[in-house]
């Protein structure tokens, strides 16, 4: 009986010194790249098969006995045992008191006269085996950071086949509806609830809720991986938040009562006089949950603007301002720039 098998080692991309190791670490690389339930259309059928040869090279190379008579006798390792607890037996018996002799045919033909119709031993479907880990993003804005939040996300879980029970079989060949993994996958809407303060970066796990286990083994886990959305009006820096305010003016050099934005509800801050473009205010508290408790600072960092039009009246009276006498606020600015281009 002729074997159109693949080398095991082949198929995991590994030489026969590869260590216990490198065999468990090649087949989730590769599990992970062939998995059926990854592709879909044609490319779907091509990697059934593909999977379904990388789990029966596991499944031998994994298991030291196994493969120890793989390395000895090939593809054929399992007709040569059978062919050994044959002749053990034929031996014991002692049948017609001679020996029983095997010439020299080959182990596949021996047992094909031997066990013709039985088959390859074992249920093909392989060792349970662990789901993979999956990682997925979801940003989140400022003022969730700020409160926490519940997430509401789709995904495709695992049920046990309805056709197979579970089982991945039907009357002794594959499933056809599962394809031998004995779970189909359907839609599952879960609620996940990220933390109050949770850090840019942050990978938030939720148990159990990964890539599906193959022959009956435990799913994987879910990773969020948080990432925070850049705002248009604040910016973070670790649990502080900073802010322009702008500010006419008239409101800089006389102060003012004006309101400011938060995260939260906008609040009714004081300008102090003679107050200066970039300067700053601190709203203690106001800032984002912080790591050893207690929550960060907002700043509120003061932009002086004009008006977009003046009026008749107010033009007058920037006259007038202008019409006093003052320092000139570039003196400096061209005394430096003086000394830079006349050392």
């Amino acid at each position: 009986m002729a074997t159109t098998e693949r080398d095991y080692y082949q198929i995991l991309g590994l030489p026969k010194s590869a260590s216990a190791d490198d065999i468990k670490k090649a087949y989730r690389r590769l599990a992970r790249q062939v998995h059926p339930d990854l592709h879909s259309g044609s490319k779907k059928s091509e990697m059934e098969k593909k999977f379904k040869e990388l789990n029966a090279a596991h499944e031998v190379l994994s298991d030291p006995d196994k493969r120890k008579k793989y390395d000895q006798y090939g593809a054929n390792w399992e007709q040569a045992e059978a062919y050994e607890q044959a002749r053990r037996q034929a031996g014991a018996r002692g049948e017609s008191g001679q020996e029983t002799s095997f010439g020299g045919e080959g182990f596949s033909d021996i047992f094909e006269n031997l066990f013709k119709g039985r088959g390859r031993a074992g249920n093909g479907r392989g060792f349970a085996i662990q789901g993979e880990d999956l990682e997925t993003e979801v940003q989140l804005t400022l003022a969730e950071v700020l409160t926490g939040v519940t997430k509401r996300m789709t995904l495709q879980e695992p049920v046990p086949c309805s056709t197979c029970h579970g089982s991945g079989s039907l009357r002794g060949r594959t499933c056809p509806t599962c394809q031998g993994h004995g779970a189909t996958l359907q839609p599952n809407t879960i609620e996940v609830r990220i933390p109050a303060g949770v850090q840019d970066g942050t990978r938030v796990r939720v148990a159990g809720k990964g890539q599906a286990g193959t022959h009956g083994g435990k799913p994987g886990d879910l990773y969020l991986r948080v990432a925070i959305a850049p705002d248009k009006i604040f910016r973070r820096q670790g649990s502080d938040i900073h802010v322009s305010l702008p500010v006419f003016p008239w409101e800089a050099a006389l102060g003012a009562e004006v309101m400011a934005p938060t995260l939260m509800e906008p609040v009714r801050v004081k300008v102090p006089p003679g107050s200066r473009a970039e300067s700053k205010l601190r709203l203690k508290g106001k800032g984002l949950p912080a790591a050893a408790g207690g929550h960060g600072d907002l700043f509120l960092t003061i932009q002086i603007v004009m008006p977009p039009s003046l009026t008749d009246e107010e033009r007058a009276l920037y006259g007038q301002l202008g019409a006093i006498g003052h320092p000139d606020p570039r003196a400096e600015l061209l005394g430096q720039a003086r000394r830079r281009s006349y050392p």
